[in-house]
This record gives structure tokens, sequence and C-alpha cells, in this order.
């Protein structure tokens, strides 16, 4: 089904759990949200501005697994706002049909206090698992991974393996069959299709591949995601310190991780703020704060901006005209500087660039930007030779060839700088960028100018 189609149906949905909903039609807003799918009830749910109607919505599920899964797919205020509410059985019982992970997450979004007195009342099997997975830290393969796995001895037959496949009921997402010795230490992989296509007396470490691509519990969930994509992979086993399996992740977290963090660098390069939940559930005072400290570097560079003018009085006051030519070089030099930088940031967080990628890079966007600047300063340069003078031209097509090559010599060169402080690339882009090229095109601008005033010029 085509986006657009899609998007209205969600609209037309929408509009009739809202009509439902003010007239009190439970019964029959009840037969609709247990027809969709749990997506698409969870997807209504949290773009419902009264809490209340969000916990009416999800109750009216008759299922307790269509429960949690609509459950499991809200943002952290709605589970909140729905979870809280439920009595202590329900609550358990969701959590119940809700993997170790999800379970995790669930339980990572409600008030601590809340979240330990139902972990003391899960099964002691079950509470173990998602205690240990919410002590992992939240973005990385630990805070992401699910403990229900399937793990054979690398002893194992490869019949004696379809059996217990047969039998793991639990296990979530069997794509592969993980190999471990003794201890509990991976020591390779054999994917569903393989073993199916094994002898059955073979023992399944004399046909496993090892090694395994493996994430440790620590790893950032952003190279997490740029692993499986790396390797086509459809799950990752996550080992300890140690190298013993302690989980998966499996291609559908990936996908959610992958959606965050891209969501998280457009918010990051957009200056409005790092939290990824940011949606209309965000009043606007809290939306003002998050996007202020930002807008603040746009503020000092106009400051910054005007210091540079009031530098440069003589050569305005001597020739007025450059001034209307102002507003070009900045535009120019802002706009190529935060193209070279959105370029950095998405290459340097999807592997496509490494670091030591930076030096062809560089130099490509280098050449990039010269010609670009060359192009544009003979156009306006043109404009300005004929609507003022030939003086006024060379000034214009010079400064703009030079602030062109400074501004793509930023834009690349400032995420690099960043990603080797181990700050998040995607926080130069945006205002930072545009505020240091504005200020620097400028002052480009200017200095040839005055320069070319002085050497150059025709005498007056």
């Amino acid at each position: 089904m085509p986006a657009d189609e899609i998007s209205q149906r969600h609209a037309l949905i929408l509009d009739a759990v809202h009509r439902l909903l003010r007239r009190g039609a439970m019964r029959h807003l009840g037969r609709m949200v247990n027809k969709m799918h749990p997506a698409e009830v969870a997807k209504v749910v949290r773009h419902l501005d009264d809490a209340a109607a969000k916990r009416t919505v999800v109750g009216l599920m008759g299922r307790m697994e269509d429960r949690a899964a609509v459950i499991c797919e809200l943002d952290g205020d709605s589970i909140v706002a729905v979870f809280t509410e439920m009595t202590r059985a329900d609550q358990l019982a969701v959590l119940y049909e809700l993997s170790t992970d999800d379970a995790a997450d669930v339980l990572g979004e409600l008030p601590p206090e809340l979240a330990a007195q139902l972990i003391d009342q899960m099964p002691h099997n079950e509470s173990n698992e998602v205690a240990g997975l919410l002590s992992y830290p939240e973005e990385t393969a630990g805070g992401i991974m699910t403990t229900e796995i399937l793990a054979v001895p690398t002893t194992t037959t490869c019949g004696e393996a379809l059996l217990r496949l047969q039998a793991a009921a639990e296990a979530e997402m069997v794509f592969y069959i993980y190999v471990v010795d003794g201890d509990g230490v991976l020591k390779g992989v054999l994917s569903l299709r393989e073993l199916l296509t094994m002898p059955p007396d073979k023992p399944v470490g004399e046909v496993m591949v090892s090694p395994a691509i493996r994430a440790r519990v620590d790893m950032d969930q952003e190279e997490v995601a740029r692993l499986t994509a790396r390797y086509n992979l459809l799950a990752v086993p996550v080992v300890d310190a140690d190298e013993h399996l302690v989980g998966i992740i499996t291609v559908d977290d990936v996908i959610d991780v992958i959606r965050e963090e891209a969501t998280e660098d457009m918010l990051k390069m957009s200056g409005t703020g790092v939290d990824a939940e940011y949606t209309l559930s965000v009043g606007s005072l809290q939306a003002a704060r998050l996007r202020l400290p930002w807008l603040m570097a746009n503020v000092l560079g106009g400051v910054v901006t005007a210091w540079v003018m009031t530098q440069f009085t003589h050569t305005l006051e001597t020739v007025l005209a450059l001034v209307a030519f102002v507003p070009v070089s900045m535009a120019l030099g802002g706009s190529l500087g935060l193209q070279s930088s959105t370029i950095m940031v998405r290459g340097l967080a999807t592997g496509q660039i490494e670091l030591g990628d930076v030096r062809r890079v560089f130099f490509r966007e280098v050449r990039v930007g010269a010609m670009i600047g060359a192009v544009c300063g003979l156009l306006v340069g043109s404009v300005a030779l004929v609507w003022r003078d030939p003086w006024v031209g060379m000034v214009v097509g010079a400064s703009l060839l030079l602030s062109s090559c400074v501004a793509v010599t930023i834009g690349t060169l400032t995420p690099i700088l960043f990603q080797r402080l181990r700050i998040d690339p995607a926080v130069s882009s945006g205002p930072l960028v545009t505020t240091l090229n504005d200020v620097t095109g400028l002052t480009v601008y200017l200095t040839v100018a005055t320069v070319m005033l002085a050497y150059v010029a025709p005498p007056a």
C-alpha cells in the first residue's frame, strides 16, 4: 500500500476513534480496535491527547496478548499513562505476554518504585532476566537484547538440534542456532537452512560457521545496527567480556534502533534538541527549552557578524554597493557548509565514511566547493558588473569563490573533529556550522573587498 494511502487510512481511523470516544460508543469502538493490528492501535493511542482516552482504547482490547503488543509499541509517556492505571493483575499479565527485552523496555519507562514492585512479583527466572537487562545502559547491545535464545553444545548432532528447536517455543525468532562450549562461550553459528540440509548424525561443531559475528554487551546500539546491515544478518549474538553468549538482538529491534538514531540525528542537526521522543506530546515550554540553547548559537553568530562589519566600516562606506551582496555571500557559504556537514555526518553514522577516508573526502568536497563557488561567483559577479561597475563584480566573484572553499572546509572538518573528540558529529551540524559559515563568509567577503580596494580598485 502506498505511503499516502496509509497516511489517509490512519487519519480516517483516528477521526473515527475520536468520534466514537465523544459519543461514548464503547461497543462500536471495541469492535473496531479488536479488528485492527496492534501496531495500528498503538499508532492511534500515541496520537490521542487525553490520557483517559489512551487507557480506554487499550482497555477495549479483548486479548491480553494484544494489549501487551500495543503497550510495547507506545512511547514513554503513553506507556506511563496506560500501564500505571491498570490493576496489578493486568500489569503482571501484560508483562507475562512480553518477551524479556520488551518487558524490560516497558519497565524502564515506569516510575522506579512501581518497576521494582513488579519485578519482585514476577516469576523468579523472568524477574532475574528482566533485572539483568535493566542493569545495562539503555542504548547498548545489552540494553536492547533478548535472553530468550537457542544455544546448543558443540557435540550436539544436527538431528538433536532440530528436536531442541521444535521444543524451544519461547526462543525468539529462531533464524540461527548458536553453538557454545561447555562453559557457554560462543563458538559458532548455524543457520536454520544449513541445519535442515545437514545429515542428522553430524555434530553441529563440525558444520558451524566460526567465528560468528557478535556484539559485546557494551557496544553502542548504533554500531550494532551497522554490524547487522554490513553482514546482512537477521539476528546478532551478544557476548560478555569473557565471550559467554548472553543474548541476541533481532532484526526488528535493529529497525527500531535505526529509526531512533535517524530521528535523534535529525533533531540534533536541526538544533531542536537531542530527545528522540520529541513528539506532539512535548509542551510549548519544554519545546522552547530544547530549542533555545541551540538557537543562541545563531544569536551569538549575529553579534559576531555585526562586530565583523564594524571592523570594515571604511570599506563599506567607500563602496556602499558592497552591502547589497553581503546576503548572497552568507547564504551561499551557509548552504554549502550545511550540505558538506550533512554528507559527513550521515557518512560517519552509517559507516560509509571511515576516518581513513577523511583526506579523500575532504579534497573532493573542496573541489566541489571551488567549482560551485566559481560558477556562482561568475554569475553573481556578472550581475554586479552590469548593475554597478566592474570592480564590484570582481570583488563579489572572488569572494564567493573563496568563501565557498572555506565553507566546505568547515562543513567537512567540523564533524570529523567532533568524531575525534568522541562527541556525536550530528551536534556539529545545523546552527553551529551555519553560524561559523556566516561569520567566516562575511569576513572573507569584506577582507577581499578591503585588499582589492587598497591595490586594484580604480581611483575615486
